[in-house]
């Protein structure tokens, strides 16, 4: 009988798992290859939490799985919390995909049978709202039920520290290890609701962390009055993907003045079967087809969406020269976004002293480029909006005397201001919307002030290339690519020769011409980096929340003709050399 068969059999027999459960795997029981997949090894609580399909086994998202996770975050609060961590608590938000509520539910309730207080949204709320209220309250953890952008048969869960940001070491490995060591479910505490609201251990927050919330946002507006003459000349279409975002998106910009604010109805409300999309994912064109057609329609000057927990932001903006409507990758919209407050915080007086821009190790190299311009100190990290918001913290704590002003990866996130310490899809977009007033002020459309930026810096374009590989074969699959590239890094890139080679995991800069080692300065991940010449580069990095490798890629061109022609170029050289 192989493990994964045991694993089944014990889920069968045992008395801890309710009779749903076993019905659900009953059906699959002779189904060989299902049973592999679903318990052939833990759902992997990594660095940043849980994500995976939903279902009934060890490696699913599932009741089980949940308040096993969260008795390790239990176990690991009263542990290294502090004297005061239980009574601080827990804030938990959820968003809109199916059983988020149930999910959140049962990590209150395992928290609150181990003595913490647990801090629940009374609705499903953003990401970013979830790292503001956790600060809010003063608590020392947040959990945000979460498959972000995810296919809709997946759930997650994303665990935050104190600071607001995601865990990062050591208190992610640190948790890891409190979940690895749960070994037998019955060991995993948990109470009904009743009691948990009647000793205080459950209690629910909404409204009044809106307005405060809505307050921060605002706090980040530079030009009030450009908002208030352009108001009633400019139209916006907007869809939620049919998640969190609406209610807090469509608040902000009424409340800022804007009058002509369209939201995509077949959109509109929470549907965690995504019913009108192929994937909740603003990096997809085709998720934008009915906010396009509603933006002809209404002769949109800019198109929005965010993603379901309203953490990403993706956009298409008019081109007046040829009537249609342009995508934004995450590096233009962000860039564009940071340029603008950069430029008008200067201009305004308003740039705090010792200003710094920080972006993550695959972000667009204009990043680099736009910082140098504003002199501004500038911060590359390792992917993943933590490590952004990691740096806040270690501002506000540090030595160095530095001012977090702006932050964005290339995954379309990005964030204005300390308030939350996660990416914030909802001030991007109210950014953006200021910056498409104040540019049309000018006789300008977004997309004029993006070639704007691409004359005066630089013409820079970014890809991507993925290949899935599902299950235990295709993991091994991504670890022996992984290793190759690793052991024998190519000494060039198709017609681009590799001038240094990071390994993120051993912590060694290569430089290709010299032989000469040194070290990365950045803590310990699975993550190879090719720095080319021409201002290009590559990246390869496993996924951390799906079944798949992604590399990374950019180029520097002449024009936006002669970017895309070298990162087509790249992306086939990158291909030729993994296949």
């Amino acid at each position: 009988m192989s493990e994964a068969t045991k694993q089944l059999e014990y889920w069968l027999n045992d008395d801890y798992f309710d009779q749903e459960t076993k019905d659900e795997l009953l059906a699959i029981r002779n189904n060989e290859a299902e049973v592999e997949d679903r318990f052939y090894k833990e759902l992997e609580f990594g660095t940043g939490g849980l994500r995976g399909v939903i279902g009934a086994g060890t490696n699913r998202m599932n009741k089980y799985t949940v308040r096993k996770a969260t008795q390790g975050l239990a176990n690991y609060i009263r542990k290294h919390g502090g004297p005061d961590a239980a009574k601080k608590g827990v804030a938990i938000s959820y968003d809109c995909r199916r059983f988020s509520p149930e999910f959140a539910d049962e990590t209150a309730l395992c928290l609150a049978a181990n003595g913490i207080k647990a801090y629940v949204s009374d609705i499903l709320r953003p990401t970013p709202e979830l790292s503001f209220a956790l600060r809010e309250f003063g608590c020392i953890a947040g959990v945000m039920v979460t498959a972000s952008h995810n296919p809709p048969e997946y759930n997650g869960y994303k665990v935050y520290w104190e600071d607001g940001a995601q865990v990062t070491p050591p208190h992610d490995t640190g948790i890891i290890d409190e979940v690895v060591a749960i070994t037998d479910y019955h060991n995993v505490k948990t109470m009904s609701k009743e009691d948990a609201i009647a000793q205080g251990l459950y209690v629910t927050f909404g409204k009044e962390i809106d307005d405060k919330y809505m307050e921060e946002l605002k706090k980040q507006i530079i030009h009030q009055d450009v908002i208030d003459e352009m108001a009633d000349q400019f139209t916006i279409v907007y869809t939620p993907f049919h998640g969190t975002g609406n209610l807090p998106v469509r608040r902000i910009l009424k409340e800022l003045g804007f009058k002509h604010v369209y939201v995509v109805p077949e959109q509109e409300e929470p549907d965690p079967d995504f019913t009108t999309l192929e994937y909740p994912n603003p990096e997809d064109p085709k998720a934008f087809e009915l906010a396009l057609k509603l933006a002809k329609e209404k002769d949109a000057d800019i198109v929005l969406a965010t993603d379901p927990d309203a953490d990403r932001l993706g956009i298409y903006a008019k081109d007046t020269a040829t009537g249609e409507y342009v995508p934004f990758t995450g590096n233009m919209s962000g860039m564009l976004i940071g340029d603008y407050i950069l430029r008008e915080r200067e201009a305004t007086g308003t740039m705090p002293e010792n200003p710094e821009f920080v972006t993550t190790i695959v972000t667009t190299n204009m990043a680099r480029a736009v910082a140098e311009y504003y002199g501004l100190s500038y911060k590359e990290v390792l992917t993943g909006f933590k490590y952004i918001g990691e740096q806040i913290k270690l501002f506000e704590e540090g030595e160095e005397e530095l001012n977090y002003v702006f932050g964005l990866e290339e995954s379309y996130g990005c964030l204005a201001g300390t308030h939350a310490r996660d990416k914030d899809a909802v001030v991007a977009v109210m950014m953006l919307c200021e910056l498409a007033a104040y540019y049309k002020k000018q006789g300008e459309t977004v997309w004029d002030a993006m070639i704007d930026m691409y004359n005066k810096f630089g013409y820079y374009r970014e890809g991507q290339y993925s290949i899935t590989m599902k299950g235990k074969e295709g993991a091994e699959q991504i670890a022996a690519l992984m290793d190759k590239l690793r052991n024998n890094p190519p000494k060039a890139i198709g017609s681009w020769n590799v001038l240094e080679f990071r390994d993120y995991k051993t912590h060694k800069v290569v430089d290709m011409k010299t032989g000469e080692e040194s070290d990365t300065g950045l803590p310990t991940s699975n993550v190879l980096y090719f720095e080319l010449d021409n201002d290009a580069w590559c990246c390869a990095r496993p996924s951390g929340t799906e079944p798949k490798i992604k590399f990374y890629m950019g180029v520097k061109g002449e024009n936006l003709e002669d970017s895309q022609k070298l990162l087509d170029e790249l992306t086939a050289a990158v291909k030729a050399m993994i296949e």
